[in-house]
């Protein structure tokens, strides 16, 4: 590393930790009004008003969606036909039903945003930054729930980014976890009510429905790969117990370590609604959700960069097959990884509390956890300089980037569902 690159990264930690408090206040405010999906109306006002107040950001409030924002600074275009870079951060700030900010989220938009005005405050006092650069900042809402960033990407608001970066809270640091690709399912089967002990046969019964689904799915796990998972619960199983229930709803999610292997998960799954709605009477209405979250496309150069500079800042990073092997949960921000080179990366907060208890929300809004936090944005500030300053950097994360996009698109799809059942005309194939 060139001493100049080197007193850059010192100088954009300086920046980070001459606004902590700043960046804790935010954090803080964020925590102490948990919002759901879609609902992130002080989230969302928070963030806008926090770069509204610092000089030189250009700030779009309800962008795309109407709890999202995009905040820039730098070049709107190039001069004498050179290029800009574009770097994107991103912010997520939605809740968790009951129990807050279990998943950190609000540690995520503070990395986002301390790492964006860190490195903007230093590219804007230098006047020889080689590269012409811009920095974007998104906030995405709906994590949790429905994919915001499935959304912002159907708008096209990450078109015109080079690379995206952001850090998401855990037990440990590491550069990467196997985010897997999920498709959730709401499954609502109707019958027809009647008195239980009086005249059951004038009934049909939609909790046999739901009964006789779940039980399905549940001998359907013996043919499905190891690292294939279907989970779900009975949201509504009925009124009493003398009222043949003529309402039931299934909520189900079909994780898979690929998203080409969706359309299979989901094709098995759906028989297993269906027939059981065939096999009691009842209707069915299957309804997949609008998004689908797809695994993460690895970038293993801008991995390898964060890792060097996290470990400059004191991260330990974790050496666990088993942690580093195993599927994880699912993340809209992989949908993004398809469209813009980028990293996810995980960190440390300070506690050994297991993501979506009580017990890391409490860990999530601690001041024990700042020192962590704005240490992860300080390593993604420093990994924005490295690519900015070494342009055959850039060009391999690019390069690596479209590599895997192409392997991804020539790999085969899993065996289909038709092809398990070995005759395409079967009454029970379903069409995707």
């Amino acid at each position: 590393m060139s001493e100049k690159l080197q007193q850059l990264k010192q100088q954009v930690c300086s920046n980070i930790d001459q606004a902590k408090s700043h960046f804790y206040r935010l954090s803080k405010d964020i925590w102490s009004c948990p919002e759901l999906a879609y609902e992130e109306k002080q989230s969302h006002d928070m963030l806008v008003k926090f770069f509204n107040e610092e000089k030189g950001w250009n700030v779009e409030s309800h962008f795309t969606l109407e709890t999202a924002f995009r905040a820039t600074w730098g070049p709107t275009g190039g001069k004498d036909g050179d290029p800009v870079v574009n770097i994107g951060f991103l912010c997520e700030y939605d809740a968790l039903p009951g129990i807050g900010h279990a998943c950190g989220h609000n540690l995520i938009a503070e990395v986002g945003a301390a790492a964006a005005v860190g490195l903007k405050t230093l590219l804007e006092s230098m006047s020889d930054c080689p590269v012409r650069t811009k920095v974007t900042v998104l906030g995405t809402p709906a994590e949790e729930a429905g994919g915001g960033k499935v959304d912002m990407l159907r708008e096209g608001a990450f078109e015109d980014l080079d690379v995206v970066f952001m850090a998401h809270p855990s037990q440990e640091d590491a550069t990467y976890l196997p985010d897997v690709a999920e498709h959730d399912v709401i499954v609502k089967y109707r019958g027809r009510a009647s008195h239980a002990a009086a005249y059951p046969w004038e009934g049909v019964n939609a909790l046999d429905a739901a009964v006789l689904a779940y039980n399905s799915l549940s001998v359907l796990r013996q043919q499905l790969k190891p690292d294939w998972r279907i989970h779900g619960i009975i949201k509504h199983g009925g009124v009493k117990p003398n009222i043949i229930p003529d309402y039931t709803e299934l909520e189900y999610y079909l994780r898979t370590p690929s998203r080409k292997d969706l359309p299979t998960i989901r094709a098995k799954a759906e028989m297993c609604f269906r027939s059981a709605a065939m096999a009691t009477g009842c209707q069915v209405d299957v309804l997949f959700a609008k998004n689908e979250f797809h695994n993460i496309l690895r970038n293993t150069t801008l991995q390898d960069l964060y890792e060097v500079n996290g470990k400059a800042l004191g991260m330990e990073f974790t050496t666990d097959e088993e942690v580093l092997s195993n599927s994880s949960g699912s993340t809209d921000f992989g949908n993004v990884t398809f469209a813009v080179p980028g990293i996810h990366p995980y960190f440390y907060i300070g506690s050994d509390a297991l993501n979506h208890t009580e017990e890391y929300n409490t860990a999530a809004g601690a001041e024990k956890a700042q020192f962590y936090t704005l240490r992860a944005a300080k390593a993604l500030a420093m990994t924005a300089l490295d690519v900015l300053f070494c342009p055959t950097l850039l060009q391999r994360v690019k390069n690596e980037f479209k590599e895997r996009e192409l392997e991804e698109k020539l790999s085969k799809p899993k065996q289909s569902v038709n092809d398990t059942l070995g005759d395409k005309e079967s009454p029970g194939t379903l069409k995707q």
